[in-house]
C-alpha cells in the first residue's frame, strides 16, 4: 500500500475541526515508513529486492521489528500523540493524529506478504493482497478517492490545491505500479521513497492551509472564508 496509508489522513481531517492540519495528518499516515526508509540508511532495519515474491511487489521486508511490529506502530503513535499534545495542547487532536499513525500497520496487514509482527519476532502476518492486483489496485483507488471525497464534502475553500493533490497522488501511485522493480537493493530506494513522501505532504501541507472544516466557526475562520 501506497497513497491507501493516506486515506486515514483524509477521513480524520474531514472527520472533526480539532483533527490537525492535513499536512501533519499527512506525515502521520506515513510516519512508520519515513521511518523504515531512515533505518534501512543505517542498517537498523533491513530489505532486499526479489523479483517475484509478490505479483506486484518485489520487497522481500524481512526485517523492520521496529517499524512494522504493531507494537513499534503504537510507539510511534503515541511518540507523535505526545508531539501534538505539547504542540497544540489539544487531547483530542492529539489522539486523532496517534490513531493515523497506528492505521498504518492495519492497512500494511492487507497487502503485504507475513513480514509484519505482533512486537517484533515471529509469527508474522499479512493477508497477501499483493498476489492478487484485480484485488489491491481497486482497494487502494476506493480507499483514497473515497476518502478524499469524504474530505471535500466535509471542508471549504479553493478547488485547485486539492484537485493538484489528488492528481498528484494518482499520478505517483501509477508510477509505483508500473515502473520496473529495481534489480537490487541500493540507497537509492530510500531516497527516492522520501521524495514520493515528501513532495504530497509538501502539497497537502498548502491544501490544509487553504481548506477549513464547515464545522469550524469562530474567529479561527477569516471572515473571507465563512
Amino acid at each position: 500500500m501506497f497513497i491507501g496509508h493516506w486515506a486515514p489522513a483524509f477521513l480524520a481531517a474531514a472527520a472533526s475541526p480539532r483533527a490537525p492540519k492535513l499536512g501533519t495528518l499527512f506525515i502521520a499516515g506515513q510516519l512508520v515508513d519515513w521511518a523504515f526508509m531512515g533505518f534501512l540508511l543505517v542498517g537498523v532495519e533491513e530489505m532486499r529486492i526479489v523479483p517475484g515474491i509478490t505479483t506486484m511487489n518485489a520487497m522481500d521486508l524481512y526485517h523492520m521489528p521496529y517499524t512494522h511490529s504493531l507494537l513499534g506502530s503504537g510507539v510511534f503513535a503515541l511518540a507523535f500523540a505526545a508531539i501534538l499534545i505539547l504542540w497544540r495542547r489539544d487531547l483530542t487532536g492529539a489522539i486523532i493524529g496517534g490513531l493515523v499513525v497506528l492505521s498504518h500497520w492495519f492497512i500494511d496487514l492487507l497487502v503485504h506478504r507475513p513480514d509484519l509482527t505482533l512486537a517484533g519476532s515471529q509469527p508474522k502476518y499479512g493477508l497477501g493482497l499483493w498476489n492478487y492486483p484485480a484485488v489491491a489496485v481497486p482497494l487502494e483507488l476506493i480507499l483514497i478517492i473515497g476518502a478524499f471525497t469524504l474530505y471535500m464534502r466535509s471542508t471549504k475553500g479553493p478547488i485547485a490545491p486539492p484537485m493538484i493533490l489528488i492528481a498528484v497522488l494518482l499520478a505517483l501511485q501509477a508510477f509505483d505500479w508500473l515502473s520496473p522493480p529495481p534489480d537490487e537493493y541500493s540507497m537509492a530506494f530510500p531516497f527516492l521513497a522520501f521524495f514520493g513522501f515528501g513532495l504530497p505532504t509538501l502539497i497537502a501541507a498548502w491544501v490544509g492551509s487553504t481548506r477549513w472544516h464547515k464545522r469550524e466557526v469562530g474567529l479561527a475562520v477569516p471572515t473571507m472564508h465563512r
